[in-house]
């Protein structure tokens, strides 16, 4: 299959799947006669869309979110990376560490977000921490297990080549974990999402999490699925970005993988 038909195949799978929930969805507000604020209808949540984008109220809620979302997922990849890769090659801190790790990750990030916003503030820092955190562990783990992934045969030959440590990490710890340090980023990506609106709910007076909070308390249930759409769309974005990304950097795998089929 040529790789410029490959949207068009999809968007042919998706646009129709997407068109028979909707109609679904239009089906059962009309035969259950709910009244908007129950179930609204898409009709009554595209009407509620298209005036948060023309008050360019949508627009300045969802860029703060991805303002958080973005520092949050930068900081929190960057220091599992960092983490991940001294516990690949230390088991005595791996063994110190890893039940502290574990402990802050058994913790709901609903139950210490309060904390968090005491320390931190009700402003943009507190958010991100939580978006940090969220993403921290799923990282972590993917980083010291695409490290310790990398073939043992490889490492003596760099000894063999009197490689320095940075050299052996950019010519072959990198180039080898990268998959699985991609996969927990893709992870990372949704987690993000999930912990900025997190950080909005508990105190916030901006940012998609926010419009969920005003739509709940107003009865506005148009507005709430307007924002969770926007969110799931937020999401697909930074998941297909990753996915993307992820495409370019590992070109040469599926080149050498070709090459050595031919």
């Amino acid at each position: 299959m040529n790789r410029r038909d490959r949207p068009l195949r999809r968007a042919a799978v998706l646009l129709p799947s997407i068109a028979l929930f909707l109609a679904a969805w239009a089906g059962v507000v009309a035969l259950a006669d709910y009244p908007p604020f129950i179930l609204p209808s898409p009709a009554d949540v595209a009407v509620r869309l298209v005036q948060v984008i023309e008050d360019a109220s949508l627009l300045f809620h969802t860029s703060v979110t991805l303002i958080e979302v973005l520092a949050g997922l930068a900081i929190g990849a960057l220091l599992a990376t960092l983490l991940g890769y001294g516990l690949a090659h230390s088991r005595l801190a791996e063994r110190i560490l890893t039940p502290y790790i574990v402990a802050t990750q058994s913790m709901p990030t609903v139950a210490i977000a309060p904390l968090l916003v005491i320390w931190f503030g009700t402003g943009l820092l507190s958010k991100v921490v939580v978006c940090a955190l969220i993403v921290f562990f799923p990282i972590l783990i993917n980083t010291v297990t695409g490290i310790r992934s990398v073939d043992g045969r490889l490492r003596d030959l760099m000894r063999g080549l009197e490689a320095s440590r940075w050299q052996t990490i950019w010519l072959l710890e990198v180039p080898a974990a990268l998959p699985v340090l991609l996969g927990g980023l893709k992870v990372g990506a949704t987690l993000a999402v999930i912990g900025a609106v997190v950080g909005e709910f508990v105190a916030s007076s901006r940012g998609l999490g926010y419009l969920l909070k005003q739509g709940q308390q107003l009865y506005d249930t148009p507005l709430i699925f307007v924002a969770l759409t926007t969110l799931i769309v937020l999401a697909q974005l930074l998941y297909g970005a990753v996915a993307l990304a992820e495409r370019a950097l590992l070109r040469w795998r599926r080149e050498t993988s070709s090459g050595g089929a031919s």
